[in-house]
């Protein structure tokens, strides 16, 4: 969904009211975070979620791969007996 050329006016306390169509594009509700951002004097407000949510995303396909000798330890079933066990009768 894009919405442009909304109008809005800082008030004297230096506050600015997201109007409603915006708040409900961005699906915002009263009392939801959002992250405010300034990059070369554009102002940026995103939700808070879809952000997190995008930073997780990041993070988990930055994770180092699984060494294989991991992977293997990691199949075995927790509840097969042990090598051990199993030498030991």
């Amino acid at each position: 969904m894009k919405i442009t050329g909304i109008q809005a006016r800082i008030n004297p306390n230096g506050r600015i009211v997201i109007p409603a169509m915006i708040r409900k594009g961005m699906g915002l509700k009263l009392g939801d975070p959002v992250v405010m951002s300034l990059d070369d004097g554009v102002l940026r407000i995103e939700a808070r979620r879809p952000r997190t949510r995008a930073t997780q995303d990041a993070l988990r396909d930055s994770e180092p791969e699984m060494p294989a000798s991991d992977k293997a330890l990691s199949r075995q079933p927790d509840d097969s007996p042990s090598q051990t066990e199993e030498w030991l009768g």
